[in-house]
């Protein structure tokens, strides 16, 4: 009678052990630190077209009253009453740091990315008085370096300048990618119309 005893909780320890080995009546979805982080949504370069101005600017052109937190930030305002919002990174940046670039047409090429309303700008075009598109960043002279926002230069830390030249868009835009969201109709169409 003493072995049935004591073989009762050994079976019973070992079930348990197994159980817990395998898996067996735990949920079935993983821990936190073992779950495998959801793959990020690829990035689709668009182009954009509009001007880049303050938002609160632009708020208050639609009557909506905005308090200082807003101030300095900006957007894209599309030729069809659309806003959005520019990231302050690496290129976005300079729209932030320099007038020279907001109230004037600009192409924007940008990484779109589902549910993701800030625009992430990877090239800007502007426009001259002629309406030619130019390429444009923030060159040294010196070194010869291109850079992408108002500050000395990277190598010599001597003075940079706004630079633009004459550069049609990349050839890795085709296809609706390359009609400019500012000139979309409100069910993402082109639009017929022309923007100014």
């Amino acid at each position: 009678m003493r072995n049935a005893d004591f073989r009762l909780p050994v079976v019973i320890a070992l079930a348990v052990g197994l159980g817990a080995t395998f898996g067996l009546g735990q949920d079935s979805e993983k821990p936190a630190a073992e779950a495998k982080e959801e793959p990020k949504a690829a990035a689709r370069k668009q182009l954009y077209t509009g001007k880049v101005v303050l938002l609160e600017e632009a708020l208050e052109r639609r009557g909506v009253k905005a308090y200082e937190e807003n101030k300095g930030q900006v957007v894209l305002e599309t030729f069809d009453g659309r806003m959005f919002p520019v990231v302050a990174d690496w290129r976005g940046r300079a729209f932030y740091q320099d007038e020279r670039l907001r109230d004037r047409k600009v192409e924007l090429i940008c990484n779109e990315r589902p549910g993701v309303p800030y625009l992430q700008v990877l090239a800007v075009f502007t426009f001259d008085e002629t309406g030619s598109r130019r390429f444009t960043d923030y060159w040294c002279d010196i070194c010869a370096i291109p850079m992408y926002e108002i500050k000395p230069c990277d190598c010599c830390q001597g003075d940079s300048r706004l630079r633009f030249r004459k550069q049609d868009l990349p050839d890795y835009l085709e296809g609706p990618a390359r009609i400019p969201v500012g000139r979309r109709t409100a069910t993402g169409e082109p639009s017929s119309e022309d923007a100014p």
